[in-house]
């Protein structure tokens, strides 16, 4: 099976475990339009490749994960794939669909469609200088379905509003509270945790473990459709006064002026 050739991530496979890095560290590793492509791309192609077992998410340097859509793209002005322009809810669905554990792996910023991607993993390990969380209503956004309800299902309804609604970070240690993620480890020793949990992995029945993520995304899996539906409203959304004020606001480094403007219809 030959691996395919990337531009905005890289991909890397040894001892059975497949690593994706969202890889523009210069842009604290968000994505533009071709980077969903390449992410999905990879993760189907570990995924359904026999020889692996695991697949780890993860960005390159220091000091982030990663923040979601990149800021310098108008959102309205998308034309790719997907309902909003660009395939997040194709992403979305290859983490959940592959029948292999996909475990994030993070260091730095964890913001916005980088958080729900840590949501969405099936684990997620953290180094100690892991932040957490969403900027949506701050920047003329939100990511519906599984950013939003499916977070809920994780950390809890209260606490996911609170994210959402207020827009404030959290602290590895906090999400490890909230039950965002399953281990904090110092940032040093974050590359030798997560490959000791994927040797687990691997020493186990892979059939087993695909029955089991069927079955844990069976009962959420109501939740697809939630997204859906959510993504064809945040594509309105984008066209409104409200969503552009936002992205300009954030362009000329100023606070944004919400009230007053037309609403979302």
């Amino acid at each position: 099976m030959s691996t395919p050739q990337f531009t905005d991530i890289l991909y890397d496979e040894t001892d059975g475990v497949a690593t994706i890095t969202f890889n523009r560290p210069e842009r604290l590793n968000a994505f533009r339009m071709g980077t969903y492509e390449e992410v999905i791309e990879a993760i189907h192609h570990a995924g359904w490749n026999p020889e692996i077992g695991v697949i780890v998410l993860t960005g390159a340097g220091e000091k982030a994960f990663g923040v979601g859509g990149d800021s310098t793209q108008k959102k309205f002005e998308r034309q790719g794939r997907g309902t909003i322009g660009v395939p997040v809810e194709q992403m979305h669905a290859a983490i959940r669909d592959v029948p292999k554990p996909v475990i994030a792996k993070v260091r730095g910023y964890a913001i916005g469609g980088g958080n729900v991607i840590c949501t969405l993993c099936d684990m997620t390990i953290a180094a100690e200088s892991a932040i957490f969380g969403q900027v949506g209503p701050k920047m003329g956004s939100v990511d519906p379905g599984f950013g939003t309800a499916y977070l809920a299902r994780v950390v809890g309804e209260k606490k996911a509003r609170e994210m959402w609604y207020l827009c404030r970070r959290y602290t590895a240690q906090q999400a490890l509270s909230m039950g965002l993620v399953n281990a904090v480890v110092p940032d040093a020793e974050l590359d030798a945790e997560v490959a000791r949990w994927c040797a687990e992995i691997m020493d186990r029945s892979p059939t087993a473990i695909a029955i089991a993520k069927r079955t844990f995304n069976a009962d959420s899996e109501n939740i697809r459709g939630i997204s859906a539906l959510g993504f064809q409203a945040v594509q309105l959304y984008y066209n409104t006064d409200e969503a552009k004020e936002a992205s300009a606001a954030f362009r000329e480094k100023r606070k944004p002026a919400f009230r007053g403007r037309k609403p979302a219809k």
